[in-house]
């Protein structure tokens, strides 16, 4: 399986998790609403951004990203907030919009959505 880049880095400030409780809800006609849990795994969705501190590294991940994991992929990464190891894809296959830091993409970043189950 691949593994994201080394070369990739995660800023903190645009770091963000957001699990999905995979809970059913019912409302009741009177009374307290009945809950049950509905999946014993809940899907995890992280929002982060990539810096990549060259135009080297940015050319490199898309390579990785179209022919490595060939969009849709699964990929092992450290979870940043834990330390684990997380098997992770991008949401809907989008790695969003690459940004420069620098007039010359000396440094860019790319604002991303991950899952990965928990």
């Amino acid at each position: 399986m691949a593994s994201l880049p080394s070369y990739v880095a995660i800023r903190f400030p645009d770091y963000g998790e957001t699990p999905q409780p995979s809970v059913e809800r019912t409302e009741m006609e009177r009374g307290v609403p009945k809950q049950r849990i509905l999946n014993t795994q809940v899907m995890v969705e992280v929002q982060a951004a990539f810096l990549f501190r060259t135009s080297a590294d940015a050319s490199a991940f898309e390579d990785w990203y179209y022919d490595t994991i060939k969009r849709i992929g699964w990929f092992t990464m450290t979870h940043p907030r834990t330390g684990q190891a997380v098997t992770a894809r991008f949401v809907g296959g989008d790695i969003g919009t690459l940004a420069p830091m620098s007039p010359t993409f000396g440094q860019s970043y790319r604002v991303v959505k991950l899952e990965y189950l928990r």
